[in-house]
């Protein structure tokens, strides 16, 4: 074994070792029929979550939105969007989670806001120079008469960065900036309001009994000084160095750590802030996010990159070991996102198996086609490799119900800004977020509209949407009711790894306290060496049924500890 053990801690916050349920809340239950999810839907379903033994929920933006982006366009930091209930809502999922001991976390978008949010409208209205737009990034164009955005960055979800504004009079005038869509204007963090409201903004949902936030798109907080030109494409998808991994937005984190820090010792609370840093194997990034001054955690996006491989899996867990763990930083594992295509269609397809990042450096696959069956074998070996990692864990709905992306929506019936600002090059992310499937009736969308009669649900479910209903107690969703609680009660106060030495080729192994996890990612079954299989028992296995310690199974993983129980 090679002991890569951070160091000792025995004063471990819950949340460095919670199991996190995420909620993309307009897909999860619909409760008052209209097609939409909403907060009373979510009430109505606390039994189901609270059966998979998670600590808490993690809510996507409930905010008020125009739904632009579905939620990430925020006109309202401070309210309940209207289409999913109210704060008297909300105050009341608080209280119910709670009284099943369920924790809830909230999602914000501090980079940027709507182009409806009253900040901006107010820009819109005011003049070039003006207190109002120095909230945001105004600038005159280039060119005559200022018809040239100001600079020549591209936006992540495709096309310029810039868009030019009509003055009062009607004539064209300054451009704004928003480097994802023309309706998420950038916040400039270098404007004392907008760090000012942000502190705000947490101290009042902390009041409420928010546990914690996930911060979205950190990395793109603050813009270079002068805005200066890239000077070359910028591939889909992808920033540039002038817009991300600013000192400003260093700066930024940093005051919030210090709001955090002061509310938790005025108010005797652990609340958190967790970053959607995205740096894809570069965990020394990930680590100028993540330290003891900004973020107590970020999201470790290496396993949910990775092919079904086990050099790649095992490079992923070792960046990550030695870049945030050893630091006795605690990692957060997730392998399914609201922003992804789901892992039971990503390992089903034939080049899951590919010596290359599984998303070909996208979040969207190319269509090619997905072997389902093995997807979800594949899916519950590699949530039950990632339930047995130290730190904590994010699991997005649905991956309980082994469900697989809906890749055929028809172009009329997408949502994603990312399909129409590529004119439909890029599928989008409509197809990991198609409402629950309760029921297998598909009578008021499977259950998922709680009332009768029940509008259409805001994107179509396809027809064999009820072959993964939780009413029929799919054979996964048994895998994550029996394994999240056993997770809970062996590594709740245990932050210990060691890999296990194993000489077949397509085994990734450790020891995680006194349990030992193993994947088998071959296509045939490997004996388990005597020394690590003398006197050990299955105590839970990715694969129905399987019990035998002397032989993993392909595409399987087991726990295996010397407790028979």
């Amino acid at each position: 074994m090679t002991d890569l053990t951070p160091p000792a801690r025995t004063d471990l916050p819950w949340w460095a070792t919670a199991a996190t349920y995420q909620l993309y809340v307009r897909s999860f239950a619909d409760a008052d029929g209209d097609g939409i999810g909403d907060l009373a839907g979510i009430r109505a379903k606390l039994p189901h979550i609270a059966a998979l033994g998670v600590d808490a929920i993690w809510l996507n933006p409930c905010y008020p939105s125009p739904q632009k982006d579905h939620g990430y366009d925020v006109s309202d930091y401070f309210d309940i969007e209207p289409a999913y209930g109210t704060l008297e809502d909300f105050d009341g999922l608080i209280a119910d989670a709670a009284a099943r001991g369920i924790k809830v976390l909230m999602d914000v978008v501090p980079n940027h806001c709507s182009s409806a949010h009253p900040w901006f409208v107010e820009a819109l209205a005011a003049e070039p120079g003006s207190a109002a737009r120095e909230r945001f990034y105004f600038r005159d164009g280039r060119g005559p008469d200022g018809a040239e955005p100001p600079n020549d960055w591209q936006a992540i979800f495709g096309g310029p960065a810039w868009t030019r504004v009509t003055g009062p009079d009607g004539r064209p005038g300054q451009w704004y900036l928003g480097v994802f869509t023309p309706h998420q204007p950038d916040l400039n963090w270098g404007c004392p309001d907008v760090p000012e409201m942000f502190d705000d903004m947490l101290r009042f949902w902390f009041d409420r009994g928010v546990e914690g936030f996930r911060a979205d798109a950190v990395t793109f907080l603050g813009k270079a000084d002068g805005l200066p030109d890239v000077g070359r494409p910028t591939p889909f998808g992808k920033g540039n160095e002038h817009f991300e991994h600013q000192p400003v937005g260093h700066e930024g984190w940093r005051r919030w750590r210090r709001t955090v820090t002061d509310y938790n010792a005025a108010n005797g609370r652990d609340v958190f802030v967790i970053a959607e840093a995205y740096t894809p194997k570069r965990a020394d990034i990930l680590r100028a996010y993540v330290n003891d001054e900004q973020f107590h955690q970020g999201f470790s996006f290496d396993l949910l990159l990775s092919p079904w491989r086990a050099d790649a899996m095992r490079e992923a867990i070792t960046d990550v070991v030695e870049g945030l763990l050893r630091e006795g930083l605690p990692p957060a594992w997730t392998l399914n996102n609201h922003d992804c295509e789901r892992t039971v269609t990503r390992y089903g397809r034939p080049e899951a198996t590919d010596p290359v990042d599984i998303t070909r450096g996208n979040l969207v696959y190319a269509d090619s086609e997905v072997d389902v069956a093995l997807g979800q074998r594949r899916s519950a070996a590699a949530a039950l490799l990632a339930m047995g990692l130290p730190g904590s864990l994010y699991v997005y709905m649905g991956e309980e119900l082994g469900l697989p992306e809906v890749v055929d929506l028809p172009a009329e019936a997408r949502e994603d800004p990312l399909f129409f600002l590529t004119n439909g090059e890029q599928r989008g992310r409509d197809g990991c977020r198609i409402p629950m499937p309760w029921t297998a009736d598909p009578a008021s969308s499977h259950g998922f509209s709680l009332a009768e009669p029940a509008a259409a649900p805001w994107l179509p479910q396809p027809d064999w949407w009820g072959e993964y209903a939780a009413d029929g107690v799919p054979w996964m969703l048994e895998l994550y009711t029996r394994a999240l609680p056993m997770r809970h009660r062996l590594f709740s106060d245990d932050l210990s790894f060691d890999w296990v030495a194993w000489d077949a080729a397509d085994i990734v192994a450790f020891q995680h306290g006194d349990v030992v996890v193993a994947m088998n990612l071959g296509d045939s079954p490997v004996a388990v060496p005597r020394e690590v299989s003398a006197g050990q028992h299955v105590m839970v296995s990715s694969l129905p049924g399987h019990d035998d310690p002397s032989t993993i199974p392909p595409n399987v993983t087991v726990w295996l500890t010397p407790d028979a129980s």
